[in-house]
């Protein structure tokens, strides 16, 4: 483990919208998040970690909101560029607690071996990486973002037999799009997208993630 040792203030500033932005991330994929902590203010985020406080200890576990063996872990790692025994250490932490998502909140990327590691287990455990400047601020909260909804496997199969349509025939959204990262999509989802419109109030699209 490394040392504490205290932080700038314009780093715990960081850490803390960071955090928010994280929070924020989990309530809309559906997990159970406690308004206080997705509007934390700055100054109850350094009562609750300290001035000293380590990345290490901002580490987040969370469950489903209709699913409590449904979890997920967020890690904030110590190190500038994590390498492959931090990797070996969080997926030993998971195995153990039977976790198989997790979200990495790193500061600059991952080591080519650790970035194989991830590779070679997402069979078994799904690994999203994240730069800490990626969370900085919400993406959702940028005006020019259209409100988005992930349908589930009803939804999806309700809205094909409506339009008679093939997934593979509707409109398509990257894994890579930042805003199907920020909700942790998977190969094979269908995203609804509500814009607001002058003439219907409202104009809705569907996305099929690929």
């Amino acid at each position: 483990m490394s040392r504490k040792m205290t932080l700038g203030e314009e780093e715990i500033t960081r850490l803390w919208r960071i955090g928010k932005t994280v929070y924020q991330m989990l309530r809309d994929r559906g997990y159970l998040v406690v308004e206080s902590e997705d509007k934390i203010s700055k100054h109850q985020f350094i009562s609750k970690h300290g001035q000293n406080m380590k990345r290490e200890d901002l580490t987040i576990q969370k469950s489903k909101k209709n699913d409590s063996m449904d979890k997920i872990y967020v890690f904030f790692p110590e190190e500038a560029k994590v390498g492959v025994k931090t990797m070996k250490t969080y997926i030993n932490r998971m195995k153990t607690e039977n976790v198989f998502r997790a979200i990495l909140v790193v500061q600059h990327n991952l080591t080519p071996f650790a970035k194989t590691c991830v590779a070679e287990m997402s069979n078994k455990f799904q690994l999203e990486v994240f730069l800490e400047a990626e969370l900085l601020v919400n993406i959702k909260d940028h005006v020019l973002v259209p409100t988005h909804e992930v349908l589930t496997n009803e939804e999806k199969k309700t809205l094909l037999e409506r339009y008679t349509v093939k997934e593979t025939q509707l409109p398509r959204i990257q894994l890579t799009d930042p805003i199907a990262r920020y909700y942790g999509l998977k190969r094979g989802q269908v995203v609804k997208i509500i814009r607001p419109s002058e003439t219907a109030g409202r104009y809705v699209t569907y996305r099929y993630v690929v």
